[in-house]
């Protein structure tokens, strides 16, 4: 069954543009609960609603709730948490499912829906599958509706949570840190974590006011977390982004550390101090130096296509438990369910300890290779690599490189274009052949 609303990455859009609509929240979640009213025990059991800090949040998740309500549904209200805080509750509350309101890391006009499983996991894709057809079906009220009520002690489970994924008697006293919240859904919850472990902190993109969240802040806007790390004098700093499943440091140079980078820290300390690391799961993005840095400890790298459904797939079939994307979506999952950027930063800094040095020394034990990308505009879904020319080109890039880069061609699963990428260790000649390389797919698409 061909997808029509259902995303690797849920369901998102630009508020007030179908599907991101209160009449089409209203539906899904009628559709939702039908399935879950349709599920073997037959009894849809309760679902969570939790959401992030945009204003668009109070609409639809009247809209879901009133949709649920009227399948036959209960539900409960989490109020604003972080996208993996609600995977966590679902699981511990035994939920039908779980329901996030969250466009993530994109600016509050857009919003949009992620759902779990009963287990904190994404949906299966027969259940969505499931859904999108409840969506076709003609609308219609339950004998017995659902109540709602809003959970209040949500919120310090989740801390309690995060705080018991680190090992007894784990503190960070005596570290200085500044934590940049995006004004989103880590505002509450990610002070108090890091308070509660003993750490110095400064908050940042702490007050939501509904238009603010991702706005110059955040994992995807980090000049404010270095500017603050600089002026303060601080052993480092964090920022998440607005749902608070990706994190970025920031180390007491300013320089920015990212996923692939805090990827190797995680890794580097479980090889060596946490029984071993079997392998990491990464993505066609992650870089080159990354799987460089990884093949000198002996542990293998398994590139998964873009998106952490995909990501945790690699993870499972391999059956490794660390993964994730040089975005800082990043996967724990001898710990949690999903990515979850309060989680990952505290491997981080378990690791960091652990080795006795700071970020920015232990930043130096993995070294990044330039990568330059050029996005080719495209008018069909044409596949580049079919051409003959193209195909010397890439040949010719990567003998080029010598082993010591890779080249990859990659069409975009978000826009009509061509992501035509190299990486190698010296940055003019990796510009120069991204840049051949990229005329060469022009020409192969006109």
């Amino acid at each position: 069954m061909a997808r029509k609303y259902f995303g690797t990455d849920g369901i998102r859009g630009r508020v007030g543009e179908a599907p991101i609509t209160p009449d089409f929240f209203l539906k899904l979640g009628w559709a939702v609960g039908r399935v879950l009213a349709s599920a073997p025990n037959g009894s849809p059991g309760r679902v969570l609603i939790g959401k992030d800090t945009r204003i668009s949040g109070y609409m639809f998740e009247a809209a879901l709730e009133a949709g649920l309500i009227s399948a036959g549904v209960d539900v409960g209200l989490l109020g604003p948490m972080p996208t993996p805080a609600i995977a966590y509750l679902t699981r511990t509350y035994k939920a039908a499912a779980g329901i996030v309101i969250s466009a993530s890391h994109n600016p509050y006009t857009d919003n949009g829906i992620k759902l779990f499983s009963t287990d904190g996991t994404k949906l299966p894709d027969e259940v969505e599958q499931a859904i999108e057809a409840q969506l076709d079906a003609p609308m219609h009220i339950a004998e017995r509706l659902g109540k709602a009520e809003r959970l209040e002690d949500v919120r310090g489970r989740y801390i309690e949570f995060c705080k018991g994924t680190l090992p007894w008697g784990f503190n960070l006293k005596g570290l200085d840190m500044v934590l940049d919240c995006a004004n989103g859904a880590t505002y509450r919850v990610a002070p108090a974590v890091f308070e509660e472990l003993g750490a110095k902190v400064k908050v940042i993109a702490k007050d939501p006011d509904g238009l603010n969240i991702n706005l110059n802040c955040g994992s995807t806007k980090m000049k404010l977390l270095q500017q603050q790390v600089l002026e303060r004098g601080a052993d480092l700093g964090i920022a998440f982004d607005g749902d608070g499943d990706r994190v970025m440091f920031v180390d007491s140079t300013g320089d920015v550390i990212d996923g692939d980078q805090l990827l190797f820290i995680i890794a580097a300390y479980q090889h060596k101090h946490g029984g071993g690391c079997p392998g990491v799961v990464g993505t066609l993005m992650s870089n080159f130096g990354f799987e460089v840095a990884l093949s000198q400890l002996g542990i293998p790298l398994l590139r998964a296509n873009v998106g952490d459904r995909y990501v945790i797939e690699g993870m499972k079939e391999k059956n490794w438990c660390l993964g994730g994307e040089n975005s800082g979506h990043i996967v724990c999952s001898d710990v949690t369910t999903t990515g979850d950027g309060i989680i990952a930063a505290l491997q981080v800094l378990r690791a960091l300890q652990a080795d006795g040095r700071p970020l920015h020394l232990a930043k130096l034990a993995m070294q990044k290779m330039p990568q330059v990308m050029i996005n080719v505009p495209m008018a069909s879904k044409q596949n580049p690599m079919a051409n003959a020319s193209v195909q010397a080109a890439v040949a010719a890039a990567e003998q080029a490189l010598g082993g010591d880069g890779r080249v990859l061609l990659r069409p975009s699963g978000t826009e009509p274009v061509v992501r035509v990428m190299v990486e190698g260790k010296h940055p003019d000649t990796v510009e120069r052949l991204c840049r051949e390389l990229a005329e060469q797919v022009k020409e192969a698409l006109a």
